[in-house]
C-alpha cells in the first residue's frame, strides 16, 4: 500500500476562530471521504510557533505546509492587482462583496495571484469590513485621527488611505502590532471586531468606531506543486471541501461580528459609529486615482450593491 498523502493545513489564529474551525471542517470532510489514503494534519496558528503571521506565505510557497490562508493585503507588493480590493469603501454590503469575490473579480485576481505565486487558490474565505479602535480617544471624524499612530496591513493602498485620513500609517505584521498595542507604543489598529477581540486588543483599547472602511478577503491557497500532483479524485473533493467551507465560514463571520461586539461592550470600551460621509470625502484622491491605475474594467468587475 503507498504512503497517504500528506496535507498540513494551517492559519493564524487560536482553534476557537471561524477560520479555524473551517479548516477542520475541510479536513474532515476529506478525511471521511478518502480515510487512510490521507494525513491531515493542522497548525492553527503558526505564531504558536515562532512564526509571523505573515510567514505563512512563504510556508505553503516552498512547500513547508500544504494548505493556508492570509489576507490578500500580503501579497500586494508581488501582486499589484491586488491592491483594487484594497481600496476603501470599495464595497458597501457582505453580500456585494461576496458576490464579486466569488464571481468575475475574483477569478481575474486568482489568475493574476497563480501567475506569480507557486499557489492553487481554491476559493476566499472572508475576513470582512475593518473598523478602528485606539487607545487614546473617540474617533467620528477623520480629523479625530490626527497625527494617531495605527497600524495597517502590508498594503500602499491602506497606509495612503490612512495618511489622507489624518493619521501616521505604519505598515507591520500582526505579531509585531499585538506587541507594540500591549506595550502602549501603537496608538490605533483597524480590523474586524472579531480580529480585535481575538487577539485581545480590546483590553488595551477603550475607543472602538464602526468605519466598513476596507472589505478583505483571505484567498486559501495550496501549495501548487503538491496539489497538482494529487489524484483527480482527491483534487475534486477538495475543491468542493473548500466551496462548503467557504460558506461555513462566512456564516461563522457574521455571528463572531455580534459576539465581539457584545465582548468589547462588557470590556467597558466605547462604541461610536463614524460620520461616514467625511471618512469618503477624505479618500476620494485616492480613488480618482485608482481608476488611472486599475482602469475602469476593473471597477466594472465590481457588482451593484
Amino acid at each position: 500500500m503507498s504512503a497517504p498523502i500528506q496535507i498540513r493545513m494551517s492559519g493564524y489564529g487560536p482553534p476557537t476562530t471561524g477560520f479555524s474551525k473551517a479548516l477542520k471542517f475541510i479536513g474532515d470532510r476529506i478525511e471521511k471521504e478518502f480515510g487512510g489514503r490521507v494525513d491531515v494534519k493542522y497548525v492553527y496558528n503558526v505564531m504558536d510557533l515562532g512564526y509571523k503571521g505573515e510567514d505563512i506565505l512563504w510556508l505553503v510557497e516552498h512547500g513547508l505546509l500544504t494548505m493556508g490562508y492570509q489576507s490578500s493585503s500580503y501579497l500586494t507588493d508581488r501582486v499589484p492587482e491586488l491592491g483594487f480590493v484594497d481600496l476603501p469603501f470599495l464595497f458597501s454590503t457582505n453580500a456585494q462583496a461576496r458576490a464579486a469575490m466569488d464571481g468575475a473579480l475574483g477569478d481575474f485576481l486568482v489568475r493574476k495571484i497563480e501567475a506569480r505565486i507557486d499557489y492553487r487558490i481554491l476559493g476566499w474565505f472572508e475576513n470582512g469590513f475593518r473598523h478602528i479602535s485606539n487607545r487614546l480617544r473617540s474617533v467620528r471624524t477623520p480629523a479625530d485621527l490626527k497625527d494617531m499612530r495605527i497600524r495597517v496591513l502590508p498594503s500602499d493602498v491602506h497606509k495612503r488611505t490612512f495618511e489622507l485620513l489624518g493619521a501616521k500609517a505604519m505598515r507591520m505584521d500582526l505579531t509585531e502590532a499585538i506587541a507594540m498595542i500591549k506595550a502602549g507604543t501603537l496608538d490605533a489598529q483597524e480590523n474586524p471586531l472579531a480580529n480585535t477581540v481575538t487577539y485581545g486588543v480590546h483590553k488595551f483599547h477603550k475607543f472602538h468606531t464602526l468605519t466598513s472602511h476596507f472589505y478583505i478577503s483571505r484567498p486559501i491557497f495550496f501549495y501548487r506543486t503538491a496539489f497538482d500532483a494529487w489524484p483527480d479524485d482527491l483534487q475534486r473533493a477538495m475543491q468542493r471541501a473548500v466551496k462548503d467551507a467557504v460558506v461555513f465560514q462566512r456564516k461563522l463571520a457574521v455571528q463572531e461580528h455580534e459576539a465581539s461586539r457584545k465582548a468589547i461592550e462588557a470590556e467597558g470600551c466605547e462604541i461610536v459609529e463614524a460620520e461616514h460621509a467625511a471618512f469618503a470625502a477624505a479618500v476620494q484622491p485616492l480613488l480618482k486615482d485608482a481608476r488611472k491605475i486599475y482602469g475602469e474594467e476593473m471597477f466594472k468587475l465590481v457588482p451593484p450593491a
